[in-house]
């Protein structure tokens, strides 16, 4: 990074909100594919974190980060309490992720590749580590991947089972999305580790990766990246049950700022419904050297959300 970049990335993170703009709002490092959760008053955010040269092309995603604030527009960095090195099976880069609470715990679904062994000859797969705290530490929690490449066989490629997205639904049944392609789901045990039954597979309306499933009132909601065009846009479908029948409902966030790629991660916090993703905003970045950013989402009286406006004033100070 060039001396004239890092006096830039110190003086807006220094700078107060109404003066510089916050998108994005990570700009001490580069970081990708944002999930964020709530945890008694404070909202922590997990991301992917771009260590990728101005001169590489394609993804190196060294491990995967924690941060939190209270006010969303004070970031505090927990560091990256989680890599591909926490597993004994893994190889390659920290790829998308989404951590969830469940009896006191911490479950981080992650996606990386598999080391190519007896049970698996490689190819994107999904782990689960626990903690007992957001911050971690974090361990594996199986000691195994949780999804390997040969339990999905629908999309002839070696790098479908990514983007892990985890949802718990009222009734406490857990439900796992994943996929570059075409889109699966499987119910998990109340321990988070384990599959109850097979793996379903779908495809909705210009689906090509990286889901984010949740449920408002009585709607649920699955977001998406989509193929329909290139660069990503985020699109979206909803159903009254979460295996579905899902129906498409459009576009929510056009193309982003210097970036091929875009992921969603939607939450409501303190009164507010908030949506992040990643561009390529910052300076020396791109389409491999990403930075997570916020907005404001909105709902329609039909539960149907609003288009997001990507600003680079992001949203304002919890008072």
């Amino acid at each position: 990074m060039k001396l004239n970049t890092r006096i830039l990335l110190v003086f807006c993170c220094i700078s107060t909100f109404e003066i510089t703009a916050q998108n994005p709002i990570i700009k001490h490092i580069f970081t990708a594919d944002p999930s964020p959760i709530i945890h008694k008053d404070t909202l922590f955010l997990y991301t992917g974190h771009d260590v990728a040269t101005e001169a590489d092309t394609n993804y190196k995603m060294s491990d995967w980060h924690v941060f939190s604030t209270t006010d969303m527009a004070t970031w505090k960095d927990h560091g990256a309490p989680l890599s591909p090195n926490t597993f004994s099976w893994a190889t390659g880069d920290a790829y998308a992720a989404q951590c969830i609470e469940r009896n006191g715990k911490f479950y981080w679904f992650v996606s990386t590749f598999h080391k190519k062994s007896e049970v698996s000859q490689g190819g994107a797969a999904i782990g689960v580590a626990v903690s007992d705290r957001p911050t971690g530490p974090f361990r594996d929690a199986i000691g195994k991947a949780l999804i390997i490449n040969e339990m999905t066989t629908d999309m002839k490629y070696a790098w479908d089972d990514i983007d892990p997205a985890v949802f718990i639904d009222d009734d406490g049944q857990a439900y796992l999305f994943w996929g570059n392609g075409s889109c699966k789901w499987v119910k998990l045990k109340e321990n988070m580790t384990e599959m109850v039954g097979a793996i379903t597979t779908f495809k909705p309306k210009n689906y090509i990766e990286g889901p984010w499933v949740y449920k408002r009132k009585d709607l649920y909601y699955l977001v998406y990246a989509s193929a329909g065009t290139k660069p990503e846009m985020i699109e979206y479908c909803t159903a009254k049950s979460p295996d579905g029948p899902w129906t498409y409902q459009g576009i929510i966030q056009e193309n982003v700022t210097n970036s091929f790629t875009t992921h969603p991660g939607i939450i409501d916090y303190k009164g507010k419904s908030y949506f992040f993703y990643h561009n390529g905003a910052l300076p020396t970045g791109g389409s491999y050297r990403r930075s997570v950013c916020v907005d404001y989402m909105y709902y329609n009286p039909d539960g149907t959300i609003q288009k997001v406006i990507q600003t680079t004033k992001g949203v304002n100070k919890i008072k």
